[in-house]
């Protein structure tokens, strides 16, 4: 299930209209996106689940990025775009995801096109279920401690895609405050 659009917005997350996905990346238009994390609590402190993308991905392949990512698309609940993306790229089914905030960047990214996101990141404590990444869109995953994965995107940035280290930000954020409550 790949989205040949995506949906462009304004500052603010305003709908604009739609336009062809590559086109979008190539001039570097704000769109609206969404980033989804999943994490666990083990013995040894919370991990989230990273992706490593295809090495034939149109951008950032064979970078390391979060749990999964994608566009949203206009005709289609937000839910329904989470859920069928998490499927499509991980093979993971009936997570409960909740949003622990937004955030917009503009990069130039691996393979020359621009990603100019208005990010909408969603956050869930793992259920266990079957991980089976579709080989299209995913080379490797790994459960990485928040540590870990914090030092690494600092002494590595180039190993990451350049919108993760604000998806690692929102998710720590998220998770401290849920632990707190």
């Amino acid at each position: 299930m790949e989205y040949k659009n995506v949906m462009l917005v304004d500052e603010e997350d305003n709908f604009l209209g739609e336009m062809e996905k590559i086109e979008a990346h190539e001039k570097g238009l704000l769109h609206r996106a969404f980033s989804i994390m999943l994490f666990q609590q083990t013995a040894s402190g919370i991990e989230i689940l990273l992706q490593k993308r295809a090495d034939d991905k149109y951008h950032c392949s064979g970078q390391w990025t979060n749990t999964c990512c994608s566009h949203p698309q206009e005709n289609m609940p937000m839910q329904m775009c989470l859920e069928k993306r998490l499927d499509f790229e991980m093979g993971i089914k009936h997570q409960k995801l909740a949003l622990a905030g937004t955030f917009t960047y503009k990069e130039i990214c691996k393979g020359g096109l621009t990603e100019h996101e208005f990010d909408h990141v969603y956050i869930g404590d793992f259920v266990p279920t079957n991980i089976s990444p579709n080989p299209h869109e995913v080379s490797e995953y790994a459960w990485v401690s928040l540590e870990t994965i914090e030092s690494d995107i600092a002494n590595q940035p180039d190993q990451y895609t350049p919108w993760l280290f604000h998806v690692i930000k929102i998710t720590k954020d998220y998770i401290q405050k849920q632990q707190a409550a």
